[in-house]
C-alpha cells in the first residue's frame, strides 16, 4: 500500500477509479429515484460522496475528496444540459467548465500522492482527536458537497427553465469567467512564489492587495452563476442561497483557517493591517 500511494501515477489511477465509481453510483441512485429532480441530485450528490469517503479511510487521507468540489459541477450541468438542451445551458456550461477544468488542473499540478493530505485536514485531526471519524464525514466531505450541490443548483434549474439569455444573465456570466482568470492568476502568483521558496508573505500581484483573492475569485464565481441563474427566474430568491453557503464557508471557516496558519510566521500583525483579507478596498485617508 505505501508503494502505491508514494506513486504519483498509480495516485491519479486510484483517484481516477474512485470518481468514476462515485459518478456511476450517483447515476444509479439518481435514475432508481421517483421524487422532484433537486432531492434526487441531493440523494445521488451524497451517495456518491459516501464513496469518496470510504475510500479516504481506506488510504487513510481525506485528500482523495479534493477533486469532488470541482469534479461535480460539471458533470451535473452536462448531465442536465443533454437532458434539456437551450443557450442558456450551453453558456452555463461553458462558465462552470472553465472554472472546472482551471481548478482540476491546479489540483492535478500540485497532487503529489497520497501520501499527501492537505494541511487543513491534518491540523483537524490534530485539534479534534476522538472526533476526528465525525469531523472527517462531515465537515470535511459532506458539508462541502452541500454547499457546491446548493451552489449548482441555480443552473440546474435555469438550464431546466427553457429560458432564453437576457442582458444580466450574460454579464454576470462574464463575471465567473472574470472570477475564474483571478483565480488562476493567484495561483499562478503563489506557485512561482512557492517555487522560488520564498519566505514570508507574499505580496506580489494580486496578492499584494488582498491576502486571500484566490477565495475571493471562488466566491465570486458562484455567484455570478446564482446571478445570472436567478436573472431568469427572479421568483425564485433561493436560487442564492448556494452563493451565500459558500461566502460563509470561506469567511467562517476556509479563510481563518488559514489566517491561523499564517499567524505563526513573523510579521503576520503587520502584514494583516497593510493588506485587506478580501476585498482590496484603499484604506481612509486620515
Amino acid at each position: 500500500m505505501k508503494k502505491i500511494k508514494e506513486s504519483r501515477a498509480l495516485s491519479f489511477l486510484i483517484i481516477l477509479l474512485v470518481y468514476i465509481i462515485s459518478g456511476a453510483l450517483g447515476i444509479l441512485v439518481y435514475k432508481s429515484l421517483s421524487m422532484h429532480f433537486a432531492l434526487k441530485l441531493l440523494l445521488a450528490d451524497v451517495a456518491a460522496t459516501v464513496v469518496c469517503f470510504v475510500f479516504s479511510l481506506v488510504f487513510s487521507n481525506s485528500s482523495v475528496y479534493d477533486p469532488y468540489w470541482s469534479v461535480q459541477p460539471p458533470v451535473i450541468a452536462a448531465g442536465f444540459l443533454i437532458a434539456s438542451g437551450g443557450s442558456v445551458g450551453i453558456i452555463l456550461l461553458i462558465v462552470i467548465s472553465f472554472w472546472a477544468i482551471r481548478l482540476t488542473a491546479n489540483w492535478a499540478y500540485t497532487f503529489k500522492g497520497l501520501t499527501h493530505q492537505d494541511w487543513r485536514y491534518t491540523m483537524l485531526k490534530e485539534t479534534t482527536g476522538k472526533l476526528y471519524p465525525v469531523i472527517n464525514f462531515v465537515g470535511i466531505h459532506l458539508v462541502p458537497t452541500l454547499v457546491v450541490y446548493a451552489c449548482v443548483l441555480p443552473a440546474v434549474y435555469a438550464i431546466q427553465s427553457g429560458a432564453e439569455p437576457n442582458a444580466p444573465f450574460v454579464l454576470f456570466s462574464i463575471l465567473s469567467i472574470a472570477a475564474t482568470v483571478i483565480q488562476a492568476i493567484a495561483d499562478i502568483e503563489m506557485q512561482s512564489f512557492r517555487k522560488e521558496k520564498r519566505q514570508g508573505f507574499i505580496r506580489l500581484g494580486l496578492w499584494k492587495y488582498s491576502r486571500h483573492p484566490n477565495y475571493l475569485a471562488e466566491i465570486l464565481m458562484w455567484w455570478g452563476v446564482g446571478l445570472a441563474s436567478f436573472s431568469l427566474m427572479p421568483s425564485r430568491p433561493y436560487l442564492l442561497i448556494g452563493a451565500i453557503l459558500n461566502t460563509l464557508l470561506f469567511a467562517f471557516v476556509s479563510i481563518p483557517m488559514a489566517e491561523r496558519r499564517q499567524s505563526k510566521k513573523q510579521g503576520f500583525d503587520s502584514y494583516k493591517n497593510e493588506t485587506r483579507v478580501l476585498f482590496p478596498i484603499p484604506k481612509k485617508i486620515k
